[in-house]
């Protein structure tokens, strides 16, 4: 299996998945940089995924993995990153969607909204699904032209 650089960051909602995927990655090979919340105490998610998102937005790191209570309000501000193609992911398939159709380069998850085991697995998928180019990359195109 490939392995990336990925950068990871989460709210106080996302904060124990973020902790366990990163040590899954870790223990998978990845290289991986957490850009907080360190602590499940309440925080503002857009401290964090911000600078997660521009991260791989500048092309420091591969892949972006972004966490809070339903990964909505990440996917929200990583997709005002210019570069960033964000996507919301609830399960393998999408997952695989979103990087296959949509070259997504960096992941959502809600930890309300999955199991600990699937958001591990969702991440995995991701990572190891390869973008199709082809028909998708007129499309990707449209969303931000090169």
């Amino acid at each position: 299996m490939k392995t990336y650089s990925i950068a990871i960051g989460s709210d106080h909602a996302g904060f124990a998945y973020k902790e366990a995927i990163k040590t899954a990655l870790l223990a998978d090979g990845h290289t991986v940089r957490d850009f907080g919340t360190y602590t499940d105490a309440s925080c503002d998610y857009p401290d964090f995924i911000r600078p997660t998102a521009e991260a791989v937005a500048r092309g420091e790191f591969e892949r972006g993995i972004v966490l809070g209570g339903s990964g909505n309000g990440e996917a929200i501000v990583a997709n005002k990153v210019k570069g960033v193609r964000c996507g919301l992911c609830w399960n393998e398939q999408v997952a695989i969607w979103n990087r296959s159709h949509n070259d997504g380069n960096v992941l959502s998850l809600g930890q309300r909204t999955v199991t600990e085991a699937e958001a591990i697995q969702i991440a995995r998928t991701w990572l190891a699904t390869e973008f199709e180019g082809g028909r998708h990359i007129p499309r990707i195109q449209k969303i931000e032209p090169v």
